[in-house]
């Protein structure tokens, strides 16, 4: 190799040494959860270096074509010496800059970079601010640089490498040549390796996870942020899954799912209030010890309290999908994210066919993840933080505005509904808990921004001030309230899908209308419209997968998944859909609040049939528009146009 290549050996070696120790901390963090076999640790470390190695020939394409462009004439200049020292200073200061913020992101979500951070690029204001109000950057980017420096003096004192690079001339020919070849592997591995199918060494996801590099699977999250069914999954006759799906769901041969009951409608009002993060291992009903939720635990107690109630993803965009359109997770981005999310078969269209004025209120900007362009076009009036008006705010971060000042628009909305005489669906989303976790001073005994039983606790806090203050309104009567979650409080967990890590809690409460008692059946965010709708009363049509939960010939099973892996849960056993054409079944053998222990099992036939069913007749729905209002009805229901922008 020609001196000046010498170059490309030094940052690579820098760059796999780097990846090292963060994939070192990253096991150290998480060691409980790991399989530290000597066997898995091979395995972790091995695969590890290989990926970091690809990554790295991605990562220096441009110091390589830097190389092969920059004539002798010039590269062989003192002052150019000095140039190039400063870029390879100014690279590894990067390089380690990603590994401490791979360390945060694996501190929150227990996984490499993934489509998470994909989307966090995306939003710049609310990631930036968001790192900003939560970590002490000044400080961190100080110790970095410091880093940086050790870094260096350690290789000017070690090594011959940098002076050699300057020693020996090199031809356009020759440099092409060797360039070429460093070009030539980032192409050769680009259509060699689809995303990183070698890190899955194991049942364990965070062996998994450590065996990937940060940098190639956020590359590869780029790539395959949407995934389509029939390429990546295993299917059956499309014939035989409509045929199939009309017998597990009652759709009648049109797709249509006909709901007819005696008597007239209920026109009560709606509260659905959808709590970021809400955890039930951070609720005492469900056990936890740490006294967070002590008014959601007692309001449970007056309530239709569904204890076995989960959601279908990990994201809000997720459990907002689930909720409005009720459908099981399609692989790839949600839909409340893809181009293609209007007009869809949405329960704001079945609200707003009864007569109620349906808001979508949010205390942060909803063109984040697409929610208002996604509601706006399903049925609702988008109020954010846009609509809030001076004096309103009292508090608020990145991502929004207090529950408390998002609580206090609501009762005002709900009060303008109300004069116009209409029944009201107002789809609340809160933001408080939520990294960085902030809120108003003595508001709790938990200081504000010290982690997330503080948001959790304000947040219940904030919850009772709202119901409080609708008990003094004249509405309240004839209000239903409805109190969920958009996801668990984190993703991460050593099994292929942890059921642990969907379960939310589900709390109706409409002590005029509604008996307290606690209902145990299994089920999931796409059940809540037809249960919702059962209890209003509602005849309707939709192509909704979900079924009122109170029924009594209601069948107990739960749609969960993530980005790629698609479950099916019912019967005590988990069946997974994977993007490679396969399937896994196990059997749950223990679930506690924080964990759940596994039984590999072979595949039974029938779960195996019916998972496909559902997931590969769902993708079906939306790729072919049926699932649309407008094929089945001639219109959508009006909404004003000022009410739609």
């Amino acid at each position: 190799m020609k001196n000046r290549f010498l170059l490309i050996a030094l940052m690579i070696a820098v760059f796999l040494g780097i990846n090292f120790l963060t994939r070192l901390i990253l096991m150290g963090y998480s060691f409980s959860e790991v399989d530290a076999s000597i066997i898995q640790l091979i395995k972790i470390f091995g695969v590890g270096l290989f990926y970091d190695f690809v990554a790295s020939t991605y990562y220096f394409i441009p110091l390589v074509v830097y190389l092969i462009l920059v004539p002798s004439k010039i590269f062989y200049a003192k002052w150019h010496r000095y140039f190039v020292y400063l870029l390879l200073f100014v690279t590894t200061y990067f390089i380690i800059f990603n590994g401490v913020s791979e360390w945060f992101f694996w501190e929150e979500f227990g996984k490499r970079f993934n489509f998470i951070a994909v989307d966090y690029l995306v939003y710049t204001h609310e990631v930036i601010h968001n790192i900003l109000e939560s970590y002490p950057i000044p400080l961190l980017l100080s110790a970095i640089f410091v880093l940086d420096v050790l870094l260096w003096l350690f290789i000017f004192k070690k090594t011959t490498i940098l002076q050699r690079a300057f020693e020996q001339e090199d031809s356009f020919k020759e440099r092409l040549g060797i360039g070429g070849v460093l070009l030539l592997l980032p192409v050769l591995f680009f259509n060699i390796l689809d995303k990183q199918p070698l890190s899955h060494i194991s049942e364990n996801i965070y062996n998994n996870e450590l065996a990937k590099d940060g940098l190639y699977s956020l590359f590869s999250a780029f790539r395959h942020n949407v995934l389509e069914y029939n390429v990546y999954y295993k299917t059956l006759p499309i014939k035989k899954v409509m045929h199939h799906l009309y017998e597990l769901e009652g759709m009648d041969d049109k797709h249509l799912k006909v709901v007819q009951k005696e008597g007239q409608p209920k026109h009560y009002n709606v509260m659905l209030i959808m709590i970021e993060s809400m955890s039930t291992e951070y609720m005492g009903i469900f056990g936890d010890t740490h006294h967070l939720t002590p008014y959601l635990d007692s309001l449970a107690k007056k309530s239709l309290f569904f204890d076995h109630f989960y959601a279908t993803g990990t994201r809000t965009v997720r459990g907002m999908e689930a909720v409005t359109l009720s459908l099981p997770p399609t692989p790839g981005r949600s839909i409340v994210k893809r181009p293609d999310c209007h007009g869809m078969y949405s329960s704001g269209f079945i609200f707003a066919q009864k007569g109620y004025e349906n808001k979508f209120i949010y205390g942060g900007y909803g063109y984040f993840d697409n929610m208002n362009d996604f509601f706006s076009h399903n049925g609702f009036k988008i109020v954010d933080r846009a609509n809030f008006k001076e004096g309103e705010e009292t508090f608020g971060n990145v991502w929004g505005l207090c529950d408390e000042d998002l609580f206090r628009k609501t009762l005002k909305e709900a009060d303008a509904s109300y004069k116009k005489g209409k029944p009201f669906f107002n789809f609340i989303m809160t933001t408080s808990n939520h990294r960085p976790y902030t809120y108003p001073d003595g508001k709790i005994d938990i200081p504000s921004h010290t982690g997330r039983f503080g948001g959790v606790k304000y947040t219940d806090y904030a919850i009772k001030e709202f119901i409080e203050a609708a008990k003094k309104k004249p509405w309240f009567k004839d209000t239903i309230f409805v109190i969920l979650a958009d996801h668990n409080g984190g993703s991460a967990g050593k099994n292929t899908l942890p059921t642990w890590r969907y379960k939310i809690p589900l709390i109706v409460y409409a002590p005029a209308i509604i008996k307290p008692r606690v209902v145990h059946k299994l089920s999931s965010q796409v059940d809540l419209m037809p249960t919702l709708m059962s209890i209003l009363n509602f005849s309707y049509k939709s192509l909704f997968y979900g079924n009122d939960i109170l029924a009594p010939d209601f069948k107990q099973r739960a749609f969960i998944g993530n980005y790629q892996k698609l479950g099916f849960l019912r019967d005590g056993k988990l069946t997974v859909l994977l993007p490679n054409k396969t399937s896994k079944e196990f059997r749950i053998k223990k679930q506690t609040l924080r964990s759940v222990e596994y039984e590999d099992i072979p595949t039974d036939v029938k779960d195996e049939e019916d998972t496909i069913t559902y997931y590969q007749s769902a993708s079906y729905f939306y790729d072919n528009g049926i699932n649309r209002w407008k094929k089945w009805h001639k219109e959508e229901p009006k909404i004003d146009v000022e009410e739609r922008e």
